[in-house]
């Protein structure tokens, strides 16, 4: 690995909140010209570890030293103007302003006392070509998809003369194609010297794209190795403190008669879904695939009424339904678990008691008056039985780890009682031990008779979990795969190919 010298030493890392002890004499060492990967399930410290870096929170004790001169920041503009920048999970964007707005924020190009649009625009136009993402940088950012919006979060932070990139869990909504271009924008900046960090719970990205590896658990340091040394499984061992024999649990599940039917289905949204059909039985898992772009979003949120359709219909046990609003959906036993887990799912400023049950609260109250007693006994239920970390119900929900927060939203929509379980990506950016017990979940629900629709991303996950595969194609329907021992060993091209089907 050459030199023991590093752009990134933090060393002896303290950080406690009120009844937890969320860092314990942790360190992260990272070399330039490396790509170092930080690995821990959600609630490791990960985050927290990076929000002291970045003058986020104040941490307790420890020292970072950058370049080998000892600093504190005290803000995140601090750090960025001194050459660490990261690229978050979440997306924190202006999403009524358009792509170069959003790229410069607070450090626009000026000639006198005027914004210098036009240096603005060929600077970000430029930044946006080299990483081979040709966005128009003045479109809204609220036109454009999720993985765009992280293409563009990316070359943001490229944008600034910087020694120390930070990516947490950077590939959680990118296509493919766009994983091997943000692959090779990465190998760039390792030739000039950067030092990324790079946070992720997809091992095999991480076999394939880091140097060295340093994994957290519970708040503690475990070990630090060059990534050459280790596998797929020592990593989950490391991580989880024991071993996982199979990804995914026993799969038992019998699906039954026909519960939801869907004909013809055709939404008025632009880029919206066309002549879809497909019917999902009791106690069936339907995974849906498809490439970006191919509307998989859009074909729940229609079927959840956030999108009008303009034709086609929709029948729950033979009974054709409206399901004109969200609201109706809910009481037409549906439940939708959405993307993007901080635009659309949690109310960041609340508690977990509030974020478990505001989708069921006309339920907890008696003549207005909220029912607390019982709040607190069901927010207790999604704590206990989706094994969700926090130091207490009264924890603001923005306080928790992704994997947790996406816990007390699928613990939301349980306390609905739903027959129809819509998850759109439940496991993006979340552990593998925590994944394993959302699978679990997810399968003991098919055995009370729920059904289920799953979009994932994830190729493997879809042909591990799920009994058929509906591939979407440019809005459209390619095919609906059974998913057997075949497609399991060679099912994964027949599918990419079937998610071409419709392309211009």
């Amino acid at each position: 690995m050459g030199e023991q010298t590093y752009i990134l030493e933090m060393k002896g890392i303290c950080k406690q909140f009120p009844g937890v002890k969320a860092l314990d004499d942790v360190k992260l060492q990272v070399r330039p010209g490396s790509v170092h990967a930080l690995m821990g399930e959600n609630g490791a410290g990960k985050s927290t570890l990076m929000k002291c870096l970045f003058g986020m929170y104040k941490m307790d004790k420890g020292e970072i030293l950058l370049d080998g001169r000892s600093v504190n920041f005290a803000n995140s503009r601090e750090a960025l103007l001194s050459g660490v920048s990261m690229v978050h999970q979440e997306l924190d964007q202006v999403l009524q302003r358009n792509v170069m707005d959003n790229m410069w924020l607070g450090r626009y190009p000026k000639k006198g006392f005027i914004v210098d649009r036009k240096k603005m625009y060929e600077d970000t136009k430029r930044i946006l070509t080299e990483l081979e993402h040709p966005v128009d940088p003045r479109k809204r950012l609220g036109k454009l998809s999720v993985s765009e919006r992280q293409m563009i979060e990316i070359a943001k932070a490229t944008s600034y003369d910087s020694k120390v990139l930070v990516l947490d869990e950077p590939t959680s909504s990118l296509t493919e194609k766009e994983v091997d271009l943000l692959f090779m924008t990465i190998k760039t900046l390792r030739e000039k010297g950067w030092g990324i960090v790079y946070i992720s719970h997809k091992i095999e990205e991480i076999l394939q794209i880091s140097d060295e590896v340093t994994i957290l658990r519970d708040g503690h340091w475990v070990t630090t190795k060059p990534t050459d040394e280790l596998t797929m499984d020592s990593i989950i061992s490391y991580m989880v403190g024991r071993t996982i024999e199979s990804r995914f649990p026993p799969k038992e599940n019998t699906p039954g008669e026909v519960v939801l039917s869907v004909k013809n289905l055709t939404s008025v949204a632009q880029f919206g879904v066309e002549d879809v059909s497909f019917d999902l039985r009791a106690g069936e898992i339907l995974g849906i695939s498809g490439l970006m772009g191919s509307r998989r979003t859009e074909l729940v949120q229609t079927i959840f009424g956030l999108h009008k359709r303009t034709s086609g219909e929709i029948a729950v046990d033979g009974k054709v339904i409206k399901n004109k609003t969200p609201h109706s959906s809910t009481d037409n036993g549906f439940a939708l678990l959405t993307e993007e887990r901080r635009q659309t799912g949690i109310f960041p400023t609340q508690n977990i008691d509030f974020n478990s049950t505001i989708a069921n609260i006309f339920k907890f109250s008696n003549w207005g008056i909220l029912r607390k007693g019982l709040m607190n006994d069901k927010t207790k239920w999604v704590i206990d039985s989706l094994k969700v970390k926090t130091p207490s119900q009264r924890t603001k929900i923005e306080k928790l780890s992704g994997g947790n927060q996406q816990k007390v939203i699928f613990g939301r929509w349980l306390l609905t009682s739903p027959n129809i379980l819509l998850l759109d990506e439940p496991t993006r950016g979340i552990d593998v031990g925590a994944k394993y017990e959302i699978y679990k979940l997810i399968i003991d629900l098919t055995h009370e008779g729920k059904s289920v629709i799953f979009i994932s991303s994830e190729m493997p996950e879809l042909l591990g979990l799920c009994d058929r595969i509906l591939v979407m194609s440019n809005g459209r329907v390619a095919e609906i795969l059974d998913v057997d021992d075949e497609l399991r060993e060679n099912g994964q091209e027949k599918i990419m190919h079937l998610s071409g089907k419709y392309l211009d």
